[in-house]
């Protein structure tokens, strides 16, 4: 593990280290109080979040055609009043802890680049209200695939829960922070994240009371409450705070502003209970089971949310979120009674698209290859856009109440992206050349909260 540099604020950074990265993962532990925890996510990954943050201005500018001023002004004046002092001190805590180690990042920098999966929906509430013709581009990305069963559908009649990351390559090749965070009030927790981010934000994290939280996001979704709390407070909240799938239904939904709406997947093994919190700005739908399963590829349940607060068409089977739902179905009958975490590991390295019947890897498959799509997927990304799975998790019962889940750094099938390759035959995407790296695909790794 890596010690403070000479001359590092040891009272702020005491306890915490950084892992040298292992098959492209880096174990970082954080505790204390909540400036203690963000000066040292801000100090330890100093350099990744200042490389971070120039991907998110890269993306929002070039998405939004908004300078990050724009960004930054709304982290002030729009998130930051609706913050409260825990998660405040922490942010500061970030900005100083990067300041500390010499990169030049300020608080407002810290905010956006923690609010970055709430922009796209609060820029098109913005535009709207503001008369500004929309931005094709601002369409809701089919982020993730995930299930969670439980009872008769697993092998032990016990919980386990799966999920994939599913974004921009850009960002993706840099999601790999495992974040152990011990703060001083509420739970421990464990999760995957970017540098600098105080939640998951794809999400995949378990407490110290046996909950696991993840989602997909609600596709084709539209609305944003600017006066609420934003999504990730509510998410770093309901992490750190929650002993029950009730806890995490309450915090999500006070202050629900809209924001980065998703369809939350719960796992409680200390009731051996599931859940499902499909959570939009005006409909919000919990349903829990003992025995069972819930799946997750952006594809929206409620009928009236579909019908008020989305363009969802669930006639098009051609779609991804509608392709990979069609799978999980096929997935859940034909493995009931066998599901484990090794065949959690298989199922998010599937490349069956149900629309074609037959194995190719694309935008409409579990393990996402949007590069490798004539078509794209829809109106996030273009044909062979940058973008699909670039990260995996899971983990059982068994592996919760240890505080620990197994991670896939890249594609779980084992295809590596290959940067310049791609942009040579793919110039139209040469605006990411500058920050765009290689992903390769890494080995499963067990990871688990450090002793």
């Amino acid at each position: 593990m890596s010690a403070p540099q000479a001359g590092a604020p040891n009272a702020e950074l005491n306890g915490a280290f950084r892992r040298p990265q292992n098959n492209g993962w880096t174990f970082v532990h954080l505790q204390g109080t909540p400036h203690q925890i963000g000066f040292q996510n801000g100090y330890l990954l100093a350099p990744e979040i200042e490389d971070t943050l120039k991907v998110v201005i890269l993306e929002e500018t070039h998405g939004t055609k908004k300078d990050w001023q724009f960004f930054r002004n709304a982290a002030q004046t729009m998130m930051w009043p609706h913050i409260e002092r825990e998660y405040r001190e922490e942010l500061q805590g970030i900005a100083d802890g990067v300041s500390a180690h010499g990169e030049k990042i300020d608080l407002w920098d810290v905010v956006a680049l923690n609010g970055a999966e709430e922009w796209d929906y609060y820029v098109k509430q913005y535009d709207k209200e503001h008369g500004i013709k929309a931005t094709a581009s601002l369409a809701v990305p089919e982020h993730c695939s995930a299930f969670v069963a439980t009872g008769s559908y697993t092998k032990d009649g016990k919980a386990v829960i799966a999920h994939n990351n599913w974004t921009n390559y850009l960002d993706g090749e840099r999601w790999t922070i495992i974040f152990d965070i011990v703060p001083a009030k509420g739970k421990r927790m464990l999760m995957d994240g970017l540098p600098g981010v105080i939640h998951s934000a794809d999400d995949f994290v378990m407490n110290s009371a046996g909950i696991v939280i993840t989602e997909t996001t609600i596709g084709h979704f539209s609305g944003y409450d600017p006066n609420g709390i934003p999504e990730f407070i509510r998410a770093r909240k309901a992490a750190q705070y929650s002993s029950s799938i009730d806890d995490f239904t309450r915090i999500m939904k006070e202050g629900n502003n809209g924001g980065y709406a998703n369809t939350w997947l719960v796992a409680d093994i200390g009731k051996n209970e599931i859940g499902r919190l499909e959570l939009g700005l005006k409909h919000v739908t919990l349903e829990r089971k003992s025995d069972g399963y819930f799946v997750g590829s952006n594809f929206p349940i409620s009928e009236k949310l579909i019908r008020e607060e989305t363009d969802f068409d669930a006639h098009d089977l051609s779609q991804s979120s509608t392709a990979r739902h069609v799978r999980w179905e096929q997935l859940m009958a034909e493995n009931k009674g066998k599901i484990d975490v090794g065949a959690a590991q298989r199922f998010l390295a599937d490349h069956y698209d149900t629309f074609e019947n037959k194995e190719d890897a694309d935008e409409r498959t579990l393990d996402g290859h949007i590069d490798l799509s004539p078509r794209g997927s829809g109106g996030w990304q273009p044909p062979f856009g940058m973008a699909g799975a670039v990260e995996n998790k899971a983990a059982d019962a068994s592996m919760t109440a240890e505080m620990s889940f197994t991670a896939a750094a890249g594609h779980a099938c084992g295809l590596d992206f290959k940067a310049a390759e791609h942009l040579r035959t793919h110039p139209e995407f040469s605006w990411q050349q500058p920050l765009q790296r290689d992903m390769d695909s890494h080995a499963w790794t067990t990871f688990s909260v450090a002793k």
